[in-house]
């Protein structure tokens, strides 16, 4: 049988009245669609078992594809995946229903330059213009709608990577990105801009601790490699208006409206 994702909705049913209560229908593949029959073989046919109403899986139960290469176990509304698991053979979640919604739980995305406009796709550019491949970023992780959806990891063509949060395609929430020159950002995220607390450490040990602001410093502390520190505001990516500290925390200067004194 082919390896197709089933959703239940579409499904033709023909097999007899069950009534209520639990049951059995096997699954069964036609030029029409799939149609769940109350007789087969569960070596050949995605067997279900649970609970069935007027011939419909409706409550909880399992579909179990033959030889255990897939199971689908949760709850069916009418004849509908309602909030349901979809697991492979090592039992892995690789997809769900949530309120009859359905989420590719785990999953690979492109995203770069494809046919005029950059986004996310399944694929990467094959045709003559193959070397723009180079240009594709790589995501992997929990998909919702085409999107990034919660966790996922993206890894850009020149080596940096961001491992966080994501939703609705943009990094939001907690999240990593690392440079390729070896800075690197731990903190919040909103709309895939630095937003609220977060730490840079700079590849020559300098490190920015504070509050971000639709991507850039707003306040914080700036510790130097050598201890000395500078706890104050920033406007506009510029020390703006706070003090200085030795590495011994002796106050020996500040800054006022950008201008150090």
């Amino acid at each position: 049988m082919k390896h197709l994702l089933i959703l239940l909705p579409f499904l033709i049913l023909s097999s007899p009245a069950i009534g209520k209560g639990t049951g059995v229908l096997y699954l069964y593949e036609s030029s029409s669609g799939f149609v769940l029959k109350s007789f087969g073989d569960s070596k050949v046919h995605p067997k279900y078992e649970g609970k069935i109403t007027n011939r419909k899986p409706n409550g909880f139960g399992v579909l179990t594809y033959p030889y255990g290469e897939k199971s689908v176990v949760g709850e069916w509304k009418n004849g509908k995946e309602w909030n349901t698991k979809h697991k492979n053979k090592d039992g892995k979640i690789i997809g769900k229903f949530e309120d009859g919604e359905w989420i590719l739980k785990w999953g690979v995305l492109y995203f770069g330059f494809r046919n005029g406009k950059v986004g996310y796709y399944t694929v990467k550019w094959e045709g003559f213009e193959s070397e723009d491949n180079r240009d594709f970023s790589k995501y992997e992780g929990e998909i919702k709608i085409g999107f990034p959806n919660g966790q996922g990891i993206l890894t850009f063509p020149d080596g940096e990577k961001y491992e966080g949060e994501y939703k609705d395609g943009e990094r939001n929430g907690q999240g990593t990105y690392t440079w390729n020159d070896g800075g690197k950002y731990i903190g919040e995220y909103k709309n895939s801009l630095k937003n609220g607390q977060g730490t840079y450490t700079f590849l020559n040990g300098d490190k920015f601790e504070g509050e971000w602001k639709e991507g850039e410093q707003d306040e914080g502390t700036h510790t130097w490699s050598d201890g000395y520190k500078y706890v104050g505001s920033w406007k506009r990516g510029q020390m703006w208006n706070g003090i200085y500290y030795d590495n011994k925390g002796n106050i020996f200067g500040k800054q006022v409206n950008g201008v150090q004194q």
